[in-house]
């Protein structure tokens, strides 16, 4: 039995090594119990990237106050939903 692995250091540390694990057991050939354990830290890293972007989604509906909208792009293909500049003149002194 192998020792336990260390938690990822960031989220982009988890995605990275999910995605080599993924690309490990695609190739079919991991012997069973490495097949299991990589099967085992990756859903590790699965649970903490979800929970890592859970947070983040939080954090943002803070900091918008709830009033996120739903994604709209315009005709120009870019979101519909970025704020326009604040012309110098309308600012406030």
């Amino acid at each position: 039995m192998t020792k336990p692995a260390s938690p990822p250091k960031t989220f982009e540390a988890a995605v990275s090594e999910l995605e080599t694990i993924v690309r490990q057991m695609e190739t079919g050939s991991l012997p069973l119990e490495q097949a299991l354990e990589q099967y085992q830290r990756g859903t590790i890293l699965l649970r903490y990237c979800q929970d890592r972007l859970g947070a983040a989604e939080q954090q943002i509906r803070i900091l918008e106050g709830d009033t996120t909208v739903p994604f709209q792009p315009d005709d120009s293909g870019t979101s519909g939903n970025v704020p326009k500049a604040i012309p110098p003149e309308a600012e406030m002194p």
